[in-house]
């Protein structure tokens, strides 16, 4: 058994080499379906299918058609690359001129951001717009379209590819590139946005009410201190001058009011003659008569 099983081992890659010509040895997959799949042949599919999408099959311009774009916002400088302002509106104008004998009937405009390094992958896709403007033989027209670059494509280059669909009275559709070309997209630094004015705004404010609670407080500790003098004052004049004159005598208050002295001074009250309680009686019941 041992001596087969080495027999075996010896002769299937002599088999092998003989059934291939002599090349390379060829590979076996597995499907789902447990049938054997050159794996050589399959490799050689997906380049073949590789090479058919490349193919420009889809339409192509038409030979009495011209097209020129012109950027007006921004204004794109001859001879540099574009700089498109991330998140800002960007505007441009499509010329069209019809050098044919039959009408041409432009449908629609679209735009996209490619990868700059292979124009196949589609990094940001704008809006499609239909016209449907009918441009006359030996005429011109021209089509205005905007869009706005997304705000995290900032400081990156992409392919930017704008594309013209228009057909003829016969109804022939034609595609042409009217731009298509690397650009860059920068980010404006804008000197004073929203968001830092109302900053601004709202620091001078609290800076406001903060000079008005300081005035408010000095000028509520000033009066404070004003008031309590002036208590202290009116307290102590109403404790010099508030003398109760109604036990003395009638005879004694007219001699006050007579003496210019006594009126000025309550001391004089203290000099006037002293009278027992029953003499003061006596004359205020003769007063009372």
């Amino acid at each position: 058994m041992q001596k087969l099983l080495l027999l075996v081992l010896l002769v299937l890659p002599a088999v092998l080499f003989t059934v291939n010509g002599g090349n390379k040895p060829v590979a076996f997959a597995q499907d789902d379906d447990e049938e054997l799949v050159d794996v050589e042949e399959a490799d050689t599919a997906v380049k073949d299918e590789g090479a058919g999408e490349g193919d420009d099959t889809g339409p192509k311009p038409s030979p009495d058609a011209e097209t020129i774009i012109l950027f007006t916002n921004p204004i794109a400088t001859p001879g540099n690359t574009l700089e498109l302002p991330a998140g800002k509106v960007a505007e441009f104008l499509v010329g069209f001129s019809n050098k044919g004998k039959q009408d041409m009937v432009l449908e629609l405009l679209d735009a996209s951001f490619r990868y700059a390094m292979d124009y196949n992958f589609y990094m940001q896709n704008f809006s499609t717009i239909a016209y449907q403007q009918t441009v006359k033989p030996n005429h011109e027209a021209s089509i205005m379209y905007s869009f706005i670059p997304a705000e995290t494509f900032a400081g990156r280059p992409f392919g930017f590819t704008v594309n013209l669909h228009y057909k003829d009275a016969a109804g022939v559709i034609y595609r042409q590139a009217v731009f298509n070309e690397t650009v860059n997209v920068i980010e404006i630094e804008e000197g004073l946005d929203g968001e830092t004015f109302f900053l601004y705004v709202f620091l001078a404010a609290c800076a406001v009410l903060l000079l008005v609670a300081g005035q408010q407080f000095l000028y509520s500790v000033g009066r404070g201190s004003r008031g309590s003098r002036k208590a202290a004052v009116e307290t102590g004049t109403k404790k010099s001058n508030n003398i109760d004159f109604d036990w003395l005598p009638p005879e004694t208050l007219k001699l006050m009011t007579k003496s210019p002295k006594a009126s000025k001074s309550p001391k004089a009250a203290k000099q006037s003659p002293k009278q027992s309680p029953r003499s003061r009686k006596a004359t205020r019941s003769a007063g009372d008569d």
